[in-house]
């Protein structure tokens, strides 16, 4: 893989199954990590483990995403405590499913809250810092939802889509100060959340897949390294899709 020796990173939704994955991919190339969450607790225990399976001062900062003053102060928090940003990586997000004739306003508001406004407002912060460096790596984990649609899912469909759009944007706003934009959008990836689905309903996801299989934490982790290289410098305003072939784009 490429090596980010040097360069740090904020994570979102750091412990969580995608999030630990890509912070233990970033950590394993050398990046020195700021960790968020909302879960102080299993923030901690995740930066403990992440110090002693990678070695490295990584450090952990609890921001609740739906708070706009808590998310406002995480770049921040973060630039004080690496004293730079290279990466930003915004990983976390929730579900609040329901059919959208079902859905109601504080279903819609929570997921476009945190999912999509939480990312702007952190893509707008980091961005000062990453011009003025003249290097900057902002990536998004978004979904393949985002681009196919879901059933019972209009909201975090629409958050997904709209960060989609809103790093083609700045992806064009900051390519002049090699600062790039880019997002991986996941397909079915094998976590805790989908560890206690019935062995029938994992099957029958499994048939959409055409390899036959979820995928693994490890697989965004590595679309999220190389995005985050230098190696990356001339990609931008760009979605990798992980999905193991489940939808196919030109």
């Amino acid at each position: 893989m490429f090596s980010l020796e040097g360069m740090t990173a904020l994570v979102t939704g750091a412990s969580g199954g995608i999030g630990s994955a890509v912070a233990k991919a970033l950590a394993s190339q050398g990046a020195r990590l700021a960790l968020s969450g909302s879960n102080a607790a299993k923030l901690e225990a995740f930066r403990a483990e992440l110090n002693a399976e990678f070695g490295g001062d990584h450090v952990a900062l609890v921001c609740d995403l739906s708070n706009a003053e808590s998310v406002e102060g995480l770049v921040p928090a973060a630039l004080a405590t690496l004293g730079k940003l290279d990466i930003l990586v915004n990983n976390a997000g929730i579900t609040r499913d329901n059919l959208a004739m079902r859905m109601k306003d504080e279903e819609w508001d929570a997921v476009i809250r945190v999912n999509l406004e939480g990312a702007f407002r952190l893509m707008r912060a980091a961005t000062k810092p990453m011009m003025k460096a003249r290097f900057g790596r902002i990536i998004s984990v978004t979904s393949v939802v985002g681009a196919t649609g879901n059933p019972g899912q209009v909201n975090y469909a629409a958050a997904k889509a709209g960060i989609v759009g809103m790093s083609k944007s700045l992806a064009q706003e900051l390519a002049t100060r090699n600062v790039t934009v880019n997002c991986v959008a996941p397909g079915f990836i094998a976590t805790p959340m989908t560890d206690v689905l019935p062995d029938a309903q994992k099957a029958a996801l499994n048939t959409r897949i055409p390899m036959g299989r979820m995928g693994e934490g490890t697989d965004i982790g590595a679309a999220v390294a190389y995005l985050a290289s230098k190696e990356a410098g001339y990609m931008t305003g760009q979605t990798l899709h992980v999905n193991g072939g489940m939808a196919m784009f030109a």
